[in-house]
């Protein structure tokens, strides 16, 4: 409840974008991570032959073929249970929007920093423009800017604090997002038979299509001198419900855990990454995984990447779907709301990985 009662940052903000663009050398301090967090940067070359994210063709569960479907579905659920992620192709969203739209905020970011200054954001709502996340003063921060908004419910949503410029953004904002809702509601009823439950059964959970939450973060990581000593976002797991990322296809960043590894995730063009998060690995009573991720930086390219949150209505109590809770497999996780559950991990530090833990319920 103290994020709510702040109206201004601890300290003052320092654009990251800034500190790369004035040409230094050596990172200040506040962004070297602790020896065990820092990435583990290896060639390219030692790359090759690294098992990748399932690729998933949505094409194929809706395919006249039932086995083709049969496959398709068996792939969704081999990722979700087994890594958390997969990259999603033939979604039904054009690529021309999709390009269209990260270009245009490629621009916000290269604009004068007046401009973005306009939307400069606060711990209340994080929503405009921002350099970090917490309000802890001293805090170790991340190698990026972002810019953060609400889409739904409508009630969030506030055009005003959509950037004017460049003249395409508000526009192409719109439609990314209504595209966005819709592909989400596709792979909700995907995941909810997967599992073995009725197509409905996890949007009803989340309260129904007119009651989800949905938001952006647009995620701009500078170049920087020093990628061995930071992360452009450090180590977590997503709190929400799904999330959809669009990300830039000339420069990796994306780390995902697999057992003691980061794998570094390359994407297929014109592809979303999903990933589960933590509300629905609660409802699938730990079937579905919600993994740890990371971003690692670059010190020759910038990166950006647009992130889509689908989260449940913030007041319903989310736990596991009454279907998935047998004698053989009682609930591991107590209820919370979605709203609770975001006080909850800002009062417990940064890894969602450990606040899933501690929710479980006691055997």
């Amino acid at each position: 409840m103290m994020m709510n009662c702040l109206q201004g940052w601890p300290e003052p903000i320092v654009r990251v974008q800034s500190l790369s663009e004035s040409g230094i050398r050596v990172i200040p301090e506040r962004y070297v991570k602790g020896p065990s967090d820092r990435p583990l940067l290896y060639p390219a070359a030692a790359a090759r032959g690294v098992e990748q994210i399932p690729v998933i063709n949505l094409r194929e569960m809706y395919a006249g073929d039932g086995s083709v479907q049969e496959t398709a579905m068996g792939k969704i659920s081999m990722a979700c249970r087994e890594w958390g992620f997969f990259q999603v192709v033939n979604h039904g969203i054009e690529p021309e929007l999709m390009k269209r739209t990260r270009e245009a905020w490629r621009e916000f970011f290269h604009l004068p920093a007046e401009e973005k200054q306009r939307y400069a954001n606060s711990p209340t709502t994080y929503e405009g423009y921002g350099s970090r996340l917490g309000v802890e003063k001293g805090a170790k921060l991340d190698w990026s800017d972002y810019f953060f908004l609400h889409y739904l419910p409508t009630t969030l949503r506030d055009h005003n604090k959509w950037p004017h410029l460049p003249s395409s953004c508000r526009e192409l904002v719109g439609k990314y997002n209504e595209e966005l809702v819709k592909l989400s509601e596709k792979l909700m009823k995907i995941l909810s038979i997967s599992l073995g439950l009725k197509e409905e059964s996890l949007q009803e959970a989340f309260g129904g299509r007119e009651q989800i939450g949905a938001c952006m973060r647009v995620n701009f990581y500078p170049k920087c001198p020093q990628p061995d000593l930071t992360l452009g976002l450090s180590s977590h797991s997503d709190p929400g419900g799904l999330t959809l990322l669009l990300p830039d296809e000339d420069v990796s960043g994306l780390q995902v855990r697999r057992g003691h590894n980061w794998i570094t995730v390359k994407p297929v063009p014109n592809a979303f990454i999903v990933n589960i998060g933590d509300q629905v690995q609660v409802l699938s009573n730990a079937i579905f995984k919600s993994v740890e991720h990371r971003v690692i930086v670059n010190s020759n390219k910038e990166r950006l990447s647009l992130a889509f949150f689908y989260n449940p209505k913030g007041d319903i109590p989310i736990k596991p779907v009454p279907k998935l809770v047998t004698r053989d497999t009682p609930a591991i996780y107590s209820p919370m709301t979605f709203n609770e559950y975001r006080v909850f991990i800002r009062t417990q530090g940064p890894s969602g990985k450990s606040h899933l833990e501690s929710l479980k319920s006691p055997r």
